[in-house]
C-alpha cells in the first residue's frame, strides 16, 4: 500500500466532514432531549412535532416557493447565456460571462448587504419575491456552468443539418437542440432548486417577515427543547438533498452519454 499516512489522513478528513450528517439521524430518533451519549430510546415523537408546527409548514411553503422559482428563472437565464457563450462570438464576451459567473467567487454577506441597500433604496418591500430576486442571482452561475458542458458536447453538425432542411433557427433550437440538452437543463433545475433551498444569508437579509427554511431553523438553535425536532428536520433536508443531488447527477451523465461528449467530473 502505496503512502499509508496520505490515507489515513484522507479517512479521517471524511470522517470528520461527515460526522455531523451521519449524527442527525442518529439523536433525530433518541428519546431524550439532550443531544449527548448515551442514548436514551426509539423514538419518532420529533418527526410527530415537526409535521405539527404551523410555523415550520409555512417557512417550507415559502422556502419551496422560493426555490422552485429560483430554479426556474435561473435555468432559463442559463439556458440563454450558455447558449451564446457557446455559439456565438460579440465584442466583450469573456467580461460579460465573467460579471455573470461573478457570484460564484463574491461572498454571499456581500451579496445580500449590497442587495438590502438597493431594494430598499428603490423603495421595494422585503418579502419572498425580493428572497427569489437574490437566489436566482446566486443560482444562475451554477446553472451556466452546467448547461455550458450540455452545449460543448452537442455536436453543432446536427443543428447545421437541420438548417441545410430547411428549419429556422428556432424551430432547430425547440425541435433539435433543447430535446439533447434537456438532461443537462434537468440537472441544472434540480441543482439551483437544492441551492435555493438551502441558502440561508440572503434569505435572512431579504426575506423581511415572511420565513423561510434556513431562517426558521436558525431562529429555533436559542431553544435548546426545540434541537431535537431541528434535528429530524435536518435529517429530512439531508435525505432529499440527496436524492435530488443523485437525480441531478443521473441527468448530467444520461446527457453526456447522449450527446457523446467526455465527462469530465460531477457532483458525486
Amino acid at each position: 500500500m502505496k503512502f499509508p499516512a496520505l490515507r489515513t489522513y484522507a479517512y479521517l478528513y471524511l470522517l470528520f466532514l461527515y460526522a455531523p450528517i451521519i449524527l442527525l439521524p442518529i439523536f433525530a430518533f433518541n428519546d431524550g432531549t439532550i443531544i449527548a451519549f448515551p442514548l436514551k430510546g426509539f423514538t419518532v415523537e420529533w418527526f410527530r412535532q415537526m409535521a405539527a408546527n404551523t410555523t415550520l409548514r409555512t417557512a417550507v411553503e415559502n422556502s419551496l416557493i422560493i426555490a422552485l422559482s429560483s430554479a426556474i428563472f435561473a435555468t432559463t437565464l442559463g439556458i440563454f447565456a450558455a447558449r451564446a457563450a457557446t455559439r456565438f462570438s460579440f465584442p466583450g464576451k469573456a467580461g460579460i460571462i465573467g460579471l455573470i459567473m461573478l457570484p460564484l467567487v463574491l461572498p454571499e454577506i456581500i451579496v445580500a448587504v449590497s442587495l438590502l441597500v438597493v431594494l430598499l433604496g428603490i423603495g421595494v418591500t422585503l418579502s419572498v419575491f425580493t428572497v427569489i430576486l437574490g437566489h436566482v442571482l446566486i443560482c444562475t452561475p451554477y446553472a451556466i456552468a452546467i448547461l455550458n458542458t450540455a452545449f460543448n458536447a452537442l455536436d453543432r453538425s446536427l443543428e447545421e443539418a437541420s438548417y441545410d432542411l430547411g428549419e429556422t433557427k428556432w424551430s432547430t433550437f425547440r425541435l433539435i437542440t433543447l430535446p439533447l440538452v434537456m438532461p443537462g437543463v434537468i440537472s441544472s433545475l434540480l441543482m439551483s432548486f437544492t441551492i435555493s433551498l438551502d441558502e440561508f444569508i440572503i434569505a435572512f437579509f431579504l426575506a423581511g417577515n415572511e420565513p423561510t427554511l434556513p431562517t426558521y431553523i436558525f431562529s429555533q438553535l436559542r431553544f435548546p427543547k426545540q434541537i431535537p425536532m431541528i434535528m429530524a428536520l435536518g435529517t429530512c433536508l439531508v435525505a432529499a438533498s440527496i436524492v435530488l443531488l443523485t437525480i441531478a447527477e443521473y441527468f448530467r451523465r444520461r446527457g453526456i452519454a447522449k450527446t457523446g461528449g467526455t465527462d469530465t467530473g460531477g457532483f458525486l
